[in-house]
């Protein structure tokens, strides 16, 4: 049985950027709905007790001709997109990354500030409801959106920091304007520190298959 996770900070942590009025309505009430619901499918299904990442992939290849998996895939998906947005932010500010993956992205984009143009400019031009990620893809570093409940863990992606861009995660603070709440992130709620991590994670996980393709063929 999944659990609601709890915030990493207190609920006028990220004030006044995003509310305790939004937050409290956001992890209190959609995020639960998107645990509760996934219990709810899971419960008659062989990955009944397994953890979110597990329910995604068992039911991303079967959602296109199966309701029910379809359902427990969206469900479990905006779960884990839930969790995983909670912890791409930090009360105290942004500050720049540092190390191997500030190099990445001065190569990918130029320079720090060209990436966070990049990713204001995907999060702001995503059309309708959705995430923009920065992710890694294989070796690379990349900026993508997706819509409604889909995450970059179906197509192979690490990610490593996520903007929800669904209404309710800006509406009551900012109205329409989703590009006030998305520079506002970008540049003063983003945790480098968990994004490193995530990048750290990735690259051991990439050299190790780059390891084991190559004892394969030996």
């Amino acid at each position: 049985m999944l659990a609601l996770p709890d915030l990493p900070y207190a609920h006028d942590a990220l004030d006044p950027i995003v509310s305790a009025q939004t937050l409290k309505i956001h992890h209190g009430k959609h995020h639960r709905a998107y645990v509760d619901k996934t219990n709810a499918l899971a419960r008659d299904t062989e990955v009944a007790s397994a953890p979110l990442e597990r329910i995604i992939q068992w039911a991303a290849p079967r959602r296109a001709a199966d309701k029910a998996a379809a359902a427990l895939f969206n469900n479990a998906a905006q779960a884990w997109n839930h969790e995983f947005y909670w912890q791409s932010l930090r009360p105290r500010g942004s500050t720049p990354p540092e190390g191997p993956l500030a190099a990445l992205i001065a190569s990918e984009f130029g320079s720090h500030d060209r990436f966070a143009q990049a990713y204001i400019s995907a999060a702001v031009n995503h059309f309708g409801s959705g995430w923009a990620w920065l992710v890694i893809d294989g070796t690379a570093l990349k900026i993508v959106t997706t819509s409604n409940a889909d995450t970059p863990l179906v197509g192979g992606q690490a990610p490593l920091l996520v903007i929800d861009v669904w209404e309710h995660a800006y509406y009551l603070d900012h109205q329409e304007r989703r590009a006030a709440y998305v520079t506002a992130v970008v540049n003063e709620l983003l945790d480098w520190r968990f994004a490193r991590r995530n990048f750290a994670q990735a690259i051991r996980r990439v050299d190790g298959e780059v390891g084991a393709a190559a004892a394969a063929v030996q």
